[in-house]
């Protein structure tokens, strides 16, 4: 059940006469532009000037202003203009959808051992604006524990049980990877969310999340049936695979279609 997917080709393709799924080739530098920014979230379709990237049609942008941590989609690019800046807000960071490397079929999810195809620090950028300097994140930690196979040791509520198992159905869990002990999934609810685990021997420990919650949530919930599930799924099928390096990464297939390639204009996969 395995399926390598790259959105490059190889050295020796390269040579054939495909090389028209190529991307296009983008400037390590900066071009200036104001871009036109969807926000389907909002409905809304706003012009922002760029002075930061190389932008193109389909890029995942954030920007300052009234919508700042928004997801914007670039739907428009003009490199000739005359405006006045103060007029203008501006785009301040843009997602890395750039992907490249070998995922297997694993349920619900596509997954990759290769540590470089799909880091956290890569998927996070699809779904928040970069972390400003003056944010500060505090966290602690009981050293409580449970069992991977028995999630009733997590200790919540019927409601939440049932809520985060509900999210586990709906795919909300969009990412989890797993490297060595260090475990990191992202959730999405109203917002994004973001969890954190330590993985050892079939034992949870140092789970956290970011939402409100002061107590085991449902975020966090899906992310341990998702993570049974994609271990189980890695155990049946690429077991050899994920111990080369003691790494995985899965990520929701609608997300990695909605979000890398449905909003590129060019390029090819393998399949």
């Amino acid at each position: 059940m395995k399926y390598p997917i790259g959105f490059q080709i190889s050295a020796d393709q390269a040579n054939s006469s495909e090389q028209e799924c190529l991307p296009p080739v983008r400037s390590d530098e900066p071009i200036k532009s104001v871009v036109r920014v969807a926000f389907p979230d909002r409905h809304m379709t706003l012009s922002y000037y760029n002075d930061t990237f190389d932008l193109h049609k389909g890029d995942i942008v954030y920007v300052d202003g009234k919508l700042e941590g928004m997801r914007g989609y670039v739907v428009d690019v003009s490199y000739t203009f005359k405006i006045k800046l103060s007029d203008y807000k501006r785009v301040i960071a843009k997602a890395d959808t750039d992907v490249h490397g070998e995922f297997c079929l694993a349920g619900s999810h596509f997954v990759t051992f290769d540590r470089n195809a799909l880091p956290p620090s890569k998927a996070i950028t699809w779904f928040r604006a970069p972390l400003k300097e003056e944010d500060i994140f505090v966290s602690g930690s009981d050293n409580s524990s449970f069992l991977l196979s028995d999630l009733k040791g997590m200790k919540v509520s019927p409601e939440i049980a049932e809520r985060g198992h509900d999210y586990y159905t709906e795919n909300r869990v969009r990412y989890l990877s797993l490297d060595g002990t260090t475990g990191y999934a992202i959730v999405e609810g109203g917002e994004t969310y973001e969890v954190e685990f330590t993985y050892m021997n079939g034992e949870i420990s140092g789970l956290v999340c970011n939402c409100y919650c002061s107590y085991p949530c449902k975020h966090q919930v899906a992310a341990m049936l998702q993570l049974r599930e994609t271990l189980e799924l890695i155990e049946k099928h690429f077991a050899s695979k994920y111990k080369q390096d003691g790494f995985f990464a899965a990520v929701h297939k609608g997300t990695l279609f909605s979000l890398v390639v449905d909003r590129k204009e060019s390029g090819g996969f393998i399949l």
